[in-house]
């Protein structure tokens, strides 16, 4: 039973009588419609008339794009629907989420750095603002998994660490921020990822916490955030075996199913036992987590007789609609479960006075807003109070011109990927940073030949004062880990010289590279890329100011060489 007037929902007469008499009037083919959300990659009008011709979805999300598109499809979408759209973005790490232009505040790891709760709250409230600002209305956020694993190529600077205390409290923060600026929060990803080392767009990932542990961790997580009135949870194609075998013992352990086809997890799990009166969505349907289980033709409809309210992305539009219409006719979805869901996503519009908003966004409103002072300002707070030093050679800092005239420079950057991944060539800024200080910086050169005839070590070490790497390798879908690959000839840029020469290691993405530098004396982790960070890391070894970040995660991989 929904109860519209309570929690998340709280709605008014008014806005129950619009609900139900937008119900009453919708089509079968209108309320089919209303299962989907959509993603529009490019801003263009041509994109929302192609999905105009099959259906009218509930949503769309906004892949990041240049304000102009963005406040050209938020108009379009107003002036065209019929019944409000709800507009989502993977809104993260700040504005940058949805717009081109956006702040880049910082990652989830990065806050979590800092160990001040109200990072979080600025996050949200920087994420919230510059969404609104071109008709965002739902932040696909925040991250409340655990990054339990440090071999998870996902998770990683994109949870608030380890300790579910932590994820906890910035969690509820960055919720109680989001929803404070307009915007429905999503808590995600349901019941959990972290535990596993696999990605779930390349398979169904596992969390494989007993129940009780479940219930003082993760499950503590989200009952806080649901009773803090969090609109929307995000369903991932993640196995909870211990609780679905809890909740249906009949199941046998091939039988167990992702969570996003999973209605002991969804219904009796999340609704029932953590109380969650919000709208369900599933994550994107084109995981390979989603799409290995089942035949595409009955896990469309099975994700909503499942329990969740609304179906994430399509792998082909028509053929997953007509699969959609197909299970309903067919009874894989009841006529019950199809007015439930389309009544909570009718109840979140309400909630969030979509019914009511006739507000035409426009660029000079819009700029005022986007990278406005007060949110670079808290970028850069949190950038000087996340650099962590995680261990240190001593007497090697701070840096001078004077101690270390020539320094050998190692950059190792990954080729960057789409969804999550960081701006090329932060290497590169980072070695004119350092030239800007009066270092004389060489890039590195991998030696010619091999055994017996490499290129002699005393054209490093009569040559160099300082050897710095700086590690921009950041996770992104679709691989399957996060580790440094060595250059030929035999690990030519592996530190070799760091017993001769004074080493620094930096890691602006990726917190566990002392998995591979283990020797590694001085081991900086900074969580992000941005202009801040990079700025105040110059700050930081040149003794302008102190290392103030506190590890979120295990730096050390659960490794004792790590610690020497």
């Amino acid at each position: 039973m929904i109860n519209l007037k309570e929690i998340p929902f709280y709605l008014s007469d008014d806005d129950i009588e619009w609900v139900n008499h937008t119900m009453s009037k919708m089509t079968l083919e209108e309320k089919i419609g209303q299962l989907f959300v959509l993603v529009s990659r490019h801003g263009t009008k041509e994109e929302l008339e192609q999905i105009y011709k099959v259906l009218n979805p509930a949503g769309i999300m906004y892949r990041p794009m240049p304000i102009e598109k963005a406040l050209d499809l938020t108009n379009a979408i107003q002036k065209t629907s019929k019944i409000p759209m709800l507009i989502a973005a993977n809104l993260e790490k700040g504005g940058n989420g949805i717009l081109d232009e956006g702040t880049i505040f910082g990652s989830p790891l990065e806050i979590a750095a800092t160990d001040n709760v109200d990072m979080a709250k600025k996050l949200g409230l920087s994420c919230g603002r510059e969404g609104a600002a071109v008709g965002a209305n739902w932040a696909f956020a925040p991250i409340v998994d655990i990054d339990y694993n440090f071999r998870n190529p996902i998770t990683n600077t994109r949870t608030f660490g380890s300790e579910p205390t932590r994820v906890k409290e910035m969690g509820l923060a960055y919720v109680n921020a989001i929803q404070e600026c307009g915007l429905a929060a999503s808590i995600k990803h349901f019941p959990g990822d972290g535990m596993d080392e696999r990605d779930q767009h390349l398979v169904m990932s596992v969390n494989s916490m007993s129940t009780d542990d479940w219930d003082k961790t993760y499950g503590s997580i989200y009952k806080t955030c649901i009773d803090a009135g969090a609109k929307t949870c995000m369903i991932g194609h993640i196995m909870l075996p211990e609780y679905s075998k809890k909740l249906n013992p009949s199941l046998r352990d091939e039988d167990i199913l992702p969570a996003t086809l999973s209605s002991e997890l969804m219904n009796d799990l999340l609704r029932d036992k953590l109380g969650f009166n919000g709208l369900i969505v599933t994550d994107a349907t084109t995981m390979a987590g989603f799409t290995i289980p089942l035949p595409r033709s009955q896990a469309v409809p099975r994700a909503i007789a499942s329990g969740a309210d609304l179906f994430l992305f399509t792998k082909n539009l028509e053929e997953d609609y007509q699969y959609m219409v197909e299970g309903i006719n067919s009874g894989i979805v009841s006529k019950e479960r199809l007015d439930e869901a389309v009544l909570r996503t009718l109840a979140l519009k309400a909630s969030l006075k979509l019914h009511t908003k006739k507000e035409k966004f426009t660029i000079e409103k819009a700029s005022k807003i986007l990278g406005c002072e007060e949110h670079l300002l808290w970028a850069k707070e949190c950038a000087d109070q996340s650099v962590t030093l995680v261990k240190e050679e001593k007497n090697v800092l701070p840096l001078s011109v004077q101690k270390y005239k020539k320094i050998l420079f190692y950059p190792i950057e990954s080729e960057q990927g789409i969804s999550y991944s960081v701006k090329a060539g932060v290497c590169a800024q980072f070695k004119e940073l350092l030239e800007k200080e009066g270092f004389i910086v060489d890039y590195f050169v991998p030696p010619q030949g091999y055994e017996g005839n490499v290129s002699p070590a005393r054209d490093v070490l009569d040559n160099y004062d300082l050897i710095v790497y700086l590690a921009n390798m950041s996770t992104k879908s679709n691989q399957t880990s996060v580790r440094i690959e060595w250059a030929q000839p035999m690990g030519a840029n592996c530190p070799h010289f760091q017993a001769s020469i004074p080493t620094i290691f930096i890691s602006v993405e990726n917190p566990y590279h002392l998995l591979d530098v283990p020797r590694i004396k001085t081991f900086i982790n900074a969580y992000n890329s941005n202009d801040f960070v990079l700025e105040a890391l110059i700050e930081k070894l040149m003794g302008k100011s102190e290392f103030k970040g506190k590890s979120p995660v295990d730096p050390f991989c659960g490794k004792w060489d790590t610690k020497l």
